[in-house]
């Protein structure tokens, strides 16, 4: 792959509540046109948070001057939302889902607690347009059990090749919770475009607690298979493990075992193409310090080393990193970082293209780079 062109989705503006822009997706709707989403705010992670979204006619090369459709009071509550994605349902129906978070239950405090490991209270939502995103319907609660806890949203809502939807879901512990933290990931269903869900189903999980399963990222491939991607944890050597596959062929009733893909450490949404070539881009932040992504011929092939592509490199560092420690100090950790959440989108030309974040420690910007295969 070659890196064919680049540029910037949103600059952050520092000093201002748009210094920080992080969490970019793009999504290809029926018209050929993408439409992207953003998270802005006066910090990486704040109570002033709000998500935005752009519009491009000419494939990411340049985009429209940005808007907030998104309400972030739920119930009468203030929040503010982390992350939207969008899911192309057919036509002109695309459905939201976003990670709203509970800013009234905590005030000030950070979204992680370091001595709990538990989070802020969250829910997920999902709204609809059929205009091709120009207006939303109010946003939606998808419910889930308590034993879920505050639940996480770390991919796009998943169209199978029967229609239906699932949403994938990581559970958490509530913010003052001091028992042993069971993670898992699991999915819920639904058979009605999103109207109501079913029963979450455990798709990934350590019985023993040990291995953690964290922002899992999820595809379903031209041939209906559902290829997921783990940035896996050990929680009893406290170090990040190389990035797992698994694949599901009966919409994630059941799996292939964890795959270890011998690179580390936090993958993108994959990018599939039509052919069922796939794209996956990833973080390494505690070797080579760096975004980069690879090629697959298939969503069970390889991703081969000759195929990588270097799309960001910190240039320098004041101290090697390893990428270990108390699990709440890793977790509180995140909200320091000044560069990842890749997300890869197939265009349709062929092409492909990765946004991620970059900046300081002051200031922030969303970035794209279009991959030529």
């Amino acid at each position: 792959m070659q890196i064919k062109e680049r540029g910037i989705l949103n600059r952050g503006e520092p000093g201002t509540c748009r210094a920080f822009s992080t969490y970019p997706t793009t999504t290809v709707l029926s018209d050929g046109s993408l439409l992207a989403t953003y998270r802005v705010g006066s910090k990486k992670d704040g109570d002033d948070e709000k998500v935005e979204l752009r519009r491009s006619s000419d494939g990411g090369r340049t985009w429209s001057e940005p808007e907030s459709p998104f309400a972030d009071t739920i119930n009468g509550k203030r929040g503010s939302l982390k992350t939207v994605y969008l899911t192309p349902l057919g036509g002109n129906h695309i459905m939201a889902s976003s990670l709203w978070i509970d800013r009234e239950a905590y005030p000030g405090k950070n979204l992680f607690n370091d001595q709990t490991e538990g989070c802020l209270p969250m829910a997920l939502l999902v709204a609809d347009s059929h205009d091709q995103g120009q207006s939303w319907s109010p946003w939606r609660i998808v419910a889930v059990p308590d034993d879920i806890g505050p639940p996480s949203l770390t991919s796009p809502v998943l169209k199978m090749k029967s229609g239906r939807l699932a949403v994938s879901i990581e559970t958490n512990k509530n913010y003052e919770d001091t028992s042993k933290w069971f993670q898992r990931v699991v999915y819920v269903y639904s058979d009605d475009n999103g109207q109501t869900w079913g029963e979450p189903v455990t798709v990934s999980q350590d019985p023993t607690a040990r291995i953690f399963n964290w922002d899992q990222r999820a595809g379903v491939c031209p041939d209906g298979r559902v290829v997921t991607f783990s940035w896996t944890y050990d929680r009893e050597t406290t170090k990040y493990l190389n990035i797992t596959r698994r694949i599901s062929s009966d919409e994630g009733a059941t799996w292939t075992e964890p795959e270890d893909l011998g690179f580390p450490d936090q993958a993108s949404v994959p990018a599939i193409l039509p052919d069922g070539r796939m794209v996956l881009a990833w973080v390494d932040r505690f070797h080579t310090h760096s975004i980069r992504a690879r090629l697959a011929r298939q969503p069970d092939a390889p991703f081969t080393a000759e195929s990588e592509a270097v799309l960001y490199e910190l240039k320098t560092t004041s101290k090697t990193v390893e990428g270990e420690g108390h699990t709440g100090d890793l977790l509180v950790e995140m909200g320091m970082w000044n560069y990842g959440l890749p997300f890869a989108t197939a265009l349709p030309d062929g092409d492909v293209l990765v946004t991620y974040y970059e900046g300081t420690a002051d200031c922030m910007q969303a970035t794209w780079v279009r991959l030529g295969l």
